[in-house]
Parts: structure tokens; C-alpha cells; sequence
């Protein structure tokens, strides 16, 4: 019985990854995902970049779901595989792998052998938006997917949101399904809500570079947020 509910999670994931790649429902984030492709950056002209819709990636039955804003242009966008290939990556990945989670300290590529044990990773956006700012509108038309993914990674206690973005996205999500049901709290680092399904939500500053670059989030901070997810988990399996 267990062989069979994970062999039909793992279609249900490919099954949506397919959907979420084949899909063209914003205008605006089609244009912009497919002219950075176009375009290129100079240090990856000799790349064929994917240009569209990045998928999730990791462990379908990890107890940690990662959810971020949307791809880099020139990282998710250019590799097809969320938190790959740009600064947030290097960090993030890096993190992950201090902690036990990542197979290796760095996410280079496809093909770059990286594999996450007991962390599912994804967006709140799949195509990346001009500035890092999706609409309202684009951000809607991704929930579906956030809300399968969340469903198909049913052994997840914690989702770790990284940014205001992600966080007031998926806490949108999580009141539209009733398993919140106060004001949603203002976002801070390090902040921890339980959900009344028994899941808590733990919020972190994006790994992005102008977040490290300026000390807003260190190495150590999110090291420290990754231990103590950790000792709560172990404390409660």
C-alpha cells in the first residue's frame, strides 16, 4: 500500500510538472521569459536557456517544503530547475547541504547531480516577472500549482517561505483553505505560525544578493533558522 501511494504521488508530480511547463496563461510573463532567453546574458550566450515554466524540484516526501518568489532570470530561467544556477542558489544550496538536506554544496545545472533528501523546493511564480514583480492577476493563475504541489508533498511539516512574497503568497493560499484563520501576521525573519492542520509555517529573508550582500540575511542567520527547524522535527517525530 505504501509502494503504491508513493508510485502515485510520483505521477501526480509528473504529471504536474508537465502541466506547469506547458503553460502560457499570462501574456505578459511569456513575452518576458522568452526575450531573456532570446536575449541571453554575455557570460551564458553559449547556453540554451529554457525560457519557460520552472517546475519544483526535490523530495516529493520531504518534511520541509521551500517556497520562494519566482525563477531568476538568468538562474531558473536559463536552467529550467528552480534555485539553480545564480547567486540565491549558491546560497541557499549551500545551506541546505551544511544542514544534511542537499547531496552536494552547489546548484549548477540539470545535470549537475544535485539531489535534496527531505526538502521539496518550488515558487510561488513559474516564470520569472519583469523586476521580480509578478501581478496579482499572474500570481493567481500560479496557486493551482502551489496547491498541488503542497498536496502531492503530503509528509511536509514545515514551509519555509523565503521573502515577504512568498510568504503572504502561500499564507493567502493557506486562509483561502481555511487551515488559517487569524490576520495573517506581519512577515519577519524567523517568524513561526501553526497551521491547524499541524503544519507550521517558518519565515526567512530571501537568499538573494541583496539580502547577503548587505548582511540582511548572513550565512550563519539562515544556518541557525535551518538547525532549529531541524531540532523541532526531531523533537516531533
Amino acid at each position: 500500500m505504501v509502494k503504491a501511494t508513493s508510485n502515485l504521488a510520483n505521477q501526480r508530480i509528473i504529471d504536474l510538472n508537465r502541466e506547469v511547463v506547458d503553460c502560457r496563461d499570462c501574456p505578459r510573463l511569456v513575452q518576458y521569459r522568452e526575450s531573456v532567453a532570446r536575449a541571453k546574458k554575455k557570460r551564458f550566450l553559449s547556453c540554451n536557456y529554457w525560457g519557460r515554466p520552472v517546475p519544483g524540484f526535490g523530495d516529493i516526501a520531504a518534511s520541509i517544503f521551500v517556497i520562494g518568489l519566482a525563477p531568476a532570470p538568468h538562474g531558473g530561467n536559463r536552467t529550467g530547475r528552480v534555485f539553480t544556477g545564480d547567486k540565491s542558489a549558491d546560497f541557499l544550496v549551500k545551506a541546505l547541504f551544511e544542514a544534511g538536506y542537499a547531496s552536494q554544496p552547489r546548484s549548477i545545472d540539470v545535470d549537475d547531480g544535485l539531489e535534496l533528501h527531505g526538502v521539496y523546493m518550488t515558487a510561488a511564480v513559474k516564470c520569472v516577472p519583469p523586476n521580480d514583480r509578478p501581478t496579482s492577476e499572474e500570481t493567481s493563475n500560479c496557486t493551482h500549482f502551489l496547491k498541488s504541489e503542497l498536496e502531492i508533498c503530503s509528509k511536509s511539516r514545515v514551509i519555509l517561505c523565503l521573502g515577504k512574497f512568498a510568504y503572504r503568497s502561500m499564507m493567502t493560499l493557506l486562509t483561502k483553505d481555511n487551515l488559517f484563520a487569524s490576520k495573517i501576521p506581519r512577515f519577519e525573519h524567523g517568524l513561526e505560525i501553526h497551521l491547524q492542520d499541524g503544519r507550521k509555517i517558518v519565515a526567512s529573508y530571501h537568499p538573494s544578493p541583496r539580502n547577503t550582500q548587505t548582511g540582511t540575511l548572513t550565512a550563519d542567520m539562515f544556518n541557525s533558522l535551518l538547525r532549529k527547524i531541524s531540532e523541532d522535527l526531531s523533537r516531533t517525530s
